[in-house]
């Protein structure tokens, strides 16, 4: 319990994406579960993001447009209380296929999802998932239900502080190999191509791609490059 009050007094003296993104990964480990992850849509239709699914889910989410179909998302949209993914409907063939595929791309059959609102039509939904058997999650659910709503909310009471601070221009610290990964790929360079104007071998590539793609808070390598260039730290 002590070191998940210091994971909240951590979230109210974070100041950029990377903090946030840190403290995902540190939940993960504090909780024993799969994937920690917290979305959330400010008052002007801005998306944000942090957590640990892959990036290759993370893509394939965007690529497929899943958001129309995601039982998550549609099923928190008009709710206020937490929900178990096993309460969603699941029952057509598109949600089956959807999360088989999210099971196969190592998100977990469970899930538990907390929506939570702020003023001027901002949403959010922290969300954590596993693979445990369905009796494991069920107490798992009940015995940490009340530190996971106290965590949402301490994220989202940040990210509103983000915002009503001008998020846009909170300028993440980014390496100088993540600057030129991303340059490249702004630039039209394939990652093999990036790689190799970079004298390093394309799973290094990536290392930078992702710690980049977290610490600005993109959904994907194409959104990291877009909010590079907005805060102006790459130039393509």
């Amino acid at each position: 319990m002590n070191k998940l009050v210091d994971m909240q007094e951590d979230l109210t003296r974070a100041k950029t994406l990377e903090d946030l993104q840190s403290t995902t990964e540190a939940l993960r480990e504090e909780f024993g579960v799969t994937h920690v992850v917290y979305h959330w849509v400010n008052s002007v239709g801005e998306r944000f993001g942090c957590g640990t699914y892959s990036s290759e889910w993370v893509d394939r989410y965007l690529e497929k447009d899943y958001l129309y179909i995601d039982p998550v998302i549609l099923g928190c949209l008009n709710r206020f209380d937490p929900v178990n993914w096993k309460q969603l409907d699941w029952s057509t063939k598109a949600t089956r296929d959807f999360l088989k595929e999210a099971i196969e791309y190592g998100v977990g059959p469970q899930g538990f999802s907390i929506p939570v609102r702020g003023p001027n039509g901002q949403y959010a939904l922290f969300t954590i998932t596993d693979s445990r058997s369905d009796d494991a999650w069920e107490a798992f659910i009940e015995e940490r239900k009340r530190d996971l709503i106290l965590i949402a909310h301490a994220f989202n009471l940040k990210a509103l502080s983000f915002e009503d601070g001008n998020f846009s221009t909170i300028r993440p610290s980014l390496s100088p190999r993540e600057l030129s990964t991303l340059a490249l790929l702004g630039k039209g360079r394939n990652r093999a191509q990036a790689a190799a104007e970079l004298a390093i071998s394309e799973s290094t590539l990536r290392v930078y791609i992702e710690s980049a793609r977290h610490k600005l808070g993109a959904l994907n390598t194409t959104h990291a490059v877009a909010r590079a260039m907005s805060a102006g730290l790459i130039v393509v």
